[in-house]
């Protein structure tokens, strides 16, 4: 698959290479980005290197979320888990810097990731997880119109969005 640069009116989302490792490196040791995870902060950019490396090997893809006006790393969005076929689906999966909260960046990001998950990759369904406590990542799930699962999966919040529901 070839997973192409998306840019926005604000930002620039390219797929992350080791040559943004420092870059990775300072925004995945915030705690505030890890809280969620399932991963701990970065300790050392060796890490990053891992995270980088294991996004690169994944079935799906990692965006870097660059804020054009900064030039900086503002987080990374994209999918994991892709399954082919006529119910194939994948999982998406985001992150944002503390210092980009609140600005509506990442919803701004994901619309075209998701457009390009169903009109690109072939997904009929979108699904996420979500930790129970992340209120953030709650509401911007259900203002993109994903549907909220009933039951914990893992104990976490699951989340699913379908080819037709998608009003983008």
């Amino acid at each position: 698959m070839n997973y192409p640069v998306i840019e926005t009116d604000r930002l620039k989302l390219r797929l992350l290479t080791i040559e943004d490792r420092e870059a990775v490196f300072r925004h995945f040791s915030e705690e505030e980005v890890t809280r969620y995870m399932d991963i701990p902060p970065c300790g050392d950019i060796s890490e990053a290197d891992e995270i980088i490396q294991f996004h690169i090997d994944d079935s799906g893809c990692r965006w870097g979320v660059f804020d054009k006006q900064q030039d900086q790393l503002a987080g990374t969005c994209g999918y994991h888990c892709w399954t082919t076929g006529p119910e194939g689906k994948a999982e998406i999966g985001f992150d944002l810097s503390r210092d980009f909260w609140g600005r509506g960046l990442m919803t701004e990001a994901l619309l075209p990731v998701i457009t390009f998950g169903y009109e690109e990759m072939g997904l009929e369904v979108i699904e996420a997880t979500v930790d129970p406590g992340n209120d953030r990542s709650l509401r911007l799930l259900t203002a993109l119109g994903f549907c909220r699962g009933e039951e914990l999966v893992d104990n976490l919040v699951y989340f699913y969005m379908r080819r037709n529901q998608f009003a983008g």
